[in-house]
């Protein structure tokens, strides 16, 4: 366990307040009276001190309302909107620089130093060239980040770049330039993780819980949001089910369809869905035998039945996906994605694996457990049918926390897992597809870089959006990921809290209303 030393109290109180928050009953002792408080059962857990080393959708969420950053997606509005950043442009004369104005007055938790420039100048390239960074690829199109005067910062990139929001906003940590020049890394985010967002970190405890404190004087908190924010890492859907009924936690995440009857029935307790923007996909890693042979990487997405697995384990809550992303995202083309359709046809995915010269193949699927709604459910699912087909598969299930590891440093040849908050699709494409992205799959084909950078420097919507089908259509040939479905995600709420589930799958405590 780490703590925190921005908690400031005696340890006889703080050890008190630690054990109250592990069991999700976190009250204040040092005001008398108890504060309001919201505790979230999570699949995924953040895995290390440093915002910027992991890649996760929960680690953007909880991360960014601790130190803040330039903005995010604003699923009702659907459009981008400012956190640290007021307002931003591209230059009209050179479509290479964007200008981004910050909010003035913002005070940093603790010691209350104001925001500048020079932090996001900082954090930017901090993203680029910290040695524990996963984040590097959200910045690879960045070649200068200067501070123009106290509130304003000019990002500079190597070619036109229009989804650059996409690239920066909600995955771009604001650190203090002062506390990393002063401590370094390692000590500047253990023990000063001080920062700009509306809740600041009281505790992480690594694959346990993270403990968030709201920041009364934010300017972006209100009286209603809940005072301490508790992120439980909680992977068994009945353990999650069973706190929330509990009152132990007071959002369930990622309920799977068979228990949402009991939580309906509860009264106490109701289930509120949304449509995921989160990716589902088989991958197979070409720079791995025997997935570099294409034949063999097509035929697993003929032997697949996507809509047997939607109907009779899923029970009808996910949307099939024929292409990278489906109806709601950016670029999505119904006319255009019909013709990437790979129809379910074991036969023809038969005679794909002879041609190959690959039957009798042994393969391992790797699949995470409890971090998916039914993700081992699914995937045993899926072994029948690649045996159906004449290879030999077979399942792993190791711990989440290693197998994601091992994914992100390029190890795992075939797995099943998801790629969250797509929006515009150029970022998490790039990421997974293109060559010098990430190592999580590492493939390296032609056409898609072609249509990948060609589209990231038009700035046309429309003549966009073309260009993305066309890159859309390229992976889907090369086939280096079966793409599956997008969940329509259930959530547990308590009925003492407002809280609406978005897309991303972020929870914000600014956000969540406790209700009197």
């Amino acid at each position: 366990m780490v703590m925190s030393p921005t908690i400031g109290a005696p340890g006889l109180r703080r050890t008190f307040a630690v054990t109250v928050a592990a069991l999700g009953m976190f009250a204040a002792v040092t005001s008398g009276h108890a504060q309001s408080r919201v505790a979230v059962g999570v699949t995924e857990t953040i895995s290390s001190h440093n915002p910027h080393g992991d890649s996760i959708s929960m680690g953007y969420g909880i991360w960014c309302q601790v130190y803040g950053c330039l903005g995010t997606y604003d699923f009702e509005k659907g459009d981008y909107v400012g956190m640290l950043a007021e307002r931003w442009e591209v230059n009209k004369d050179n479509p290479n620089e964007w200008i981004f104005h910050l909010r003035k007055g913002m005070k940093r938790h603790n010691d209350g130093k104001e925001l500048t420039a020079e932090d996001v100048v900082h954090s930017i390239n901090r993203m680029a060239k910290d040695p524990q960074t996963r984040q590097k690829q959200n910045v690879r199109n960045v070649t200068d980040v200067v501070a123009l005067d106290k509130y304003t910062v000019k990002v500079v990139t190597d070619k036109p770049t229009a989804p650059l929001l996409e690239y920066l906003f909600d995955r771009v940590m604001i650190t203090g330039k002062d506390l990393w020049a002063k401590h370094g890394a390692r000590d500047a985010d253990r023990k000063y993780p001080w920062g700009w967002g509306p809740y600041k970190l009281k505790e992480l405890v690594i694959g346990q819980r993270i403990v968030l404190e709201k920041v009364k004087d934010h300017p972006d908190a209100k009286p209603q949001n809940p005072d301490v924010l508790i992120f439980r890492i909680m992977r068994e859907p009945e353990q999650r089910v069973t706190a929330l009924l509990n009152n132990e936690i007071q959002i369930a995440q990622f309920v799977p369809p068979h228990l949402a009857p009991r939580i309906e029935g509860s009264g106490n307790a109701a289930i509120k869905s949304t449509n995921s923007v989160e990716l589902m996909f088989l991958a197979m890693s070409p720079k791995n035998k025997p997935w570099d042979n294409k034949q063999l990487r097509q035929a697993v997405c003929h032997a697949i039945n996507k809509d047997a697995i939607i109907k009779a384990v899923l029970q009808g809550q996910a949307q099939r996906l024929d292409g990278p992303i489906g109806p709601g995202q950016y670029g999505y083309d119904p006319e255009a994605t019909e013709t990437m359709k790979i129809p379910y046809d074991p036969e023809k995915a038969r005679q794909l694996v002879k041609q190959a010269g690959l039957s009798g193949t042994e393969v391992t699927l790797y699949t995470p457990v409890g971090r998916y709604v039914n993700d081992k459910q699914v995937t045993e699912a899926m072994i029948p049918m690649l045996n159906a087909i004449g290879l030999k598969a077979t399942l792993a299930t190791p711990e989440w926390a290693t197998l994601w590891a091992d994914v992100q440093k390029g190890k795992v040849p075939f797995y099943y897992m998801g790629r969250g908050s797509v929006v515009d699709p150029s970022v998490a494409l790039s990421q997974y597809f293109e060559t010098g992205g990430s190592p999580r799959i590492g493939i390296s084909d032609p056409e898609i870089d072609k249509h990948l950078r060609a589209e990231r420097e038009i700035f046309d919507p429309e003549a966009r959006k073309k260009e993305l089908n066309k890159a859309f259509a390229a992976i889907v040939e090369a086939a280096p990921a079966c793409f599956m479905w997008r969940h329509r995600l259930l959530y547990g709420v308590s009925k003492k809290i407002e809280h609406t589930p978005t897309p991303s799958g972020r929870v914000f405590g600014v956000d969540i209303v406790v209700k009197n």
